[in-house]
């Protein structure tokens, strides 16, 4: 609820206009399991007069049946919703309250201490001004206390609160009060927090909480509420940066308006300022700043507008709007700093959709640089990241994007990964810099293309990507397939998943992360091959759908045709030519597809093909029929004319 107000009753309109008027700070409450973060913000709002009359109701009578204070009031249990937390006493979720003082607007997030539940930390700290870091002063600095402050040194958090909890259990030693902001500030600074304002509280007994308290007479600090009133936030900081506004919708209502809606993320912006849009580059003026309000001559970081420019410009959603004279980097590769947030392990070379900003782009992990143990600083070598595991990889994007440094402005640096199948998020990233390769490489212009090359050979050329289970056929049709299509002339290259792993794949494995990087490779071959005017007959196992997927957005539309050798498990450890299941079911061959590793089925092939009861030389005629119903053996228009 909001801070009561005579004006709620007697002039609503004034009330709102004040409320609006006031600044917002978003803060987060973190450190180990049973700290007191729950009870802290739950006293918070109580010694704040925040809470109602049947909110109290409620608390008292939730406290004598679920709390852990023998009947007295447990003001935890205005956080923790789930019946899980209230069960086992703890945080699982992030809990976000609203509240506002006569200074003061706040939204703060409890998050939850335990280490399972690092990836619901980092979401609440990823909008997070300031961190109020508890510790327990009976158990002083714990592995997970050290663990959330790394977090928000990479998240950014800039304003750190040590509130040193449950004083009232030590009785309210200086000496313990010390030792403990001591020990936490030397750990800080090696982590590049600096501003760390340390405070003795109780929770439970609302010490130092709304008021000094004079059971630590020798503390000389402010109050817990007097600081988050008063402290510098965020919002100054932005507006003395460079104009940075995302894109986020084209707002066209009819043909004589044509404005740009979104969040000045940083800076300000006024009528008439010369702006550049990226990542075209190019410039124009702002002719309108417009709201429902009314147009305005000025515009700040944090508000929401729409701008009209004087010239007509091909903007879209994701572009940035910026100040001429300093301009965020352009870039389709960088370097970042990760956190994994999903059960399944982040694989290198496998794409994903990132989101940043407004703007969606896919992105290639290239090779993880190291991981980070949170608790020591150590860098440590790694293949791949599993749930709640940060580290920093390269990244590559399909397009460039304009972007800041992570550490310069959050909202221009700060992205997440999605799943581009279950489209769940699976890791949040900030970016650091961009790759110096990336402005020093670009594409060379050639005078033969791809149409000039399948003029010469006298057909299109497209990928022919067969998958399936190991001993389903894919070799046996691939071969008959490509002696037909060379016995009619044309121009054919088989890849076999066999012969590749002799030469340009033979240092790869068949881990996951093997397999994605295995199959990134071939798709990039069998790309330069279509682009020859190639037919490319690729045969591979390739058992995950989104790799198939990244080698068919390599291609253009029509280029890409997945053949699915459908064979049941059964019927191809039967066949089993290699005797590869047997040597996997006893256990020798490890991460085999089908008995200790998964296969996931095609779910939209362009030809199906169950062998059980379709023989080779039918499999190759039904695929040569879609070959010639998408008329890639035919000649070239232009070679026709």
């Amino acid at each position: 609820m909001a801070h009561a107000s005579a004006l709620i009753a007697s002039d609503i309109s004034g009330y709102l206009k004040q409320q609006q008027a006031k600044s917002l700070l978003r803060f987060i409450t973190c450190g180990s399991v049973d700290d007191g973060k729950s009870t802290l913000i739950g006293r918070l709002l109580f010694e704040s007069k925040l809470l109602f009359a049947d909110q109290l109701a409620a608390l008292e009578a939730d406290s004598r049946k679920v709390g852990t204070r023998g009947g007295e009031i447990d003001y935890a249990l205005l956080l923790d919703g789930l019946a899980a937390e209230r069960e086992q006493g703890i945080t699982i979720d992030v809990a976000y309250r609203y509240f506002s003082t006569e200074r003061r607007k706040f939204i703060v997030a409890d998050t939850p201490g335990h280490e399972q539940y690092t990836r619901n930390m980092i979401t609440g700290a990823s909008t997070a001004d300031l961190a109020i870091v508890l510790i327990d002063a009976r158990k002083g600095v714990l592995v997970q206390t050290r663990r959330h402050s790394v977090l928000l040194s990479l998240i950014g958090v800039r304003h750190i609160v040590l509130a040193i909890n449950k004083m009232d259990l030590v009785d309210y030693a200086e000496a313990v009060y010390e030792r403990i902001a001591t020990e936490y500030r030397a750990f800080a600074s090696r982590i590049g927090l600096h501003e760390i304002t340390a405070m003795p509280i109780s929770g439970v007994q609302g010490d130092n909480i709304t008021c000094k308290s004079k059971h630590t007479p020798w503390y000389d600090g402010p109050s817990l509420m007097h600081h988050l009133e008063t402290v510098s936030i965020d919002e100054d900081r932005l507006q003395q940066q460079p104009l940075r506004f995302p894109v986020q919708w084209v707002n066209r209502p009819h043909l004589d308006f044509r404005g740009f809606a979104g969040t000045v993320a940083s800076g300000m912006v006024h009528q008439g300022q010369r702006v550049r849009v990226l990542p075209s580059g190019r410039e124009s003026k702002v002719a309108r700043i417009v709201t429902a309000d009314g147009d305005l001559p000025l515009a700040v970081a944090q508000q929401s507008v729409t701008l009209t420019l004087a010239d007509e410009l091909d903007v879209s959603r994701g572009d940035m709007i910026c100040a001429c004279e300093s301009p965020p980097e352009v870039s389709d590769q960088f370097e970042a700093t990760l956190a994994w947030m999903s059960d399944q392990p982040l694989l290198r070379g496998r794409s994903y959709l990132m989101k940043i900003g407004s703007k969606t782009v896919t992105a290639t992990v290239l090779p993880l640089k190291y991981k980070i143990n949170v608790n020591t600083l150590e860098r440590l070598a790694a293949e791949t990241l599993e749930l709640n595991e940060i580290g920093v990889a390269e990244l590559e994007l399909d397009r460039p994007i304009a972007f800041d440094p992570y550490d310069q402005n959050r909202d221009t640096g700060g992205f997440i990964l999605i799943d581009r199948f279950s489209h769940q998020t699976v890791g949040a990233g900030m970016l650091r810099f961009s790759l110096r390769r990336a402005a020093n490489i670009h594409w060379q212009a050639l005078e033969v293309h791809k149409s000039a090359r399948r003029a010469l050979n006298g057909h299109g050329s497209a990928v022919i990507w067969l998958t399936g289970l190991s001993g389903a056929g894919k070799s046996t049709i691939a071969n008959l397939l490509e002696k037909r299509l060379h016995a009619a002339g044309k121009r054919t290259y088989l890849l076999d998943g066999d012969n590749i792993r002799h030469g340009l794949n033979k240092d790869l494995g068949f881990a996951p992360a093997d397999r994605v990087e295995n199959i990134r490779r071939i798709a990039e071959v069998a790309r330069l091959m279509v682009d020859a005017g190639t037919i490319v007959i690729a045969a591979f196992i390739s058992p995950f759908r989104a790799e198939r997927q990244m080698a068919r957005e390599l291609m253009a539309d029509g280029e890409f045709i997945e053949v699915f050798i459908d064979t049941p498990l059964e019927l191809a450890e039967e066949r089993d030519p290699k005797g590869l299941y047997a040597k996997a079911r006893r256990g020798e061959l490890r991460n085999f597809t089908g008995i200790d590793a998964p296969y996931e089925p095609p779910t939209n092939a362009e030809v199906h093909i169950t062998t059980a009861d379709v023989p080779p030389e039918e499999a190759v005629a039904r695929i040569h029929q879609q070959l010639l119903t998408l008329g890639l053996l035919d000649p070239p228009p232009a070679a026709k004319a």
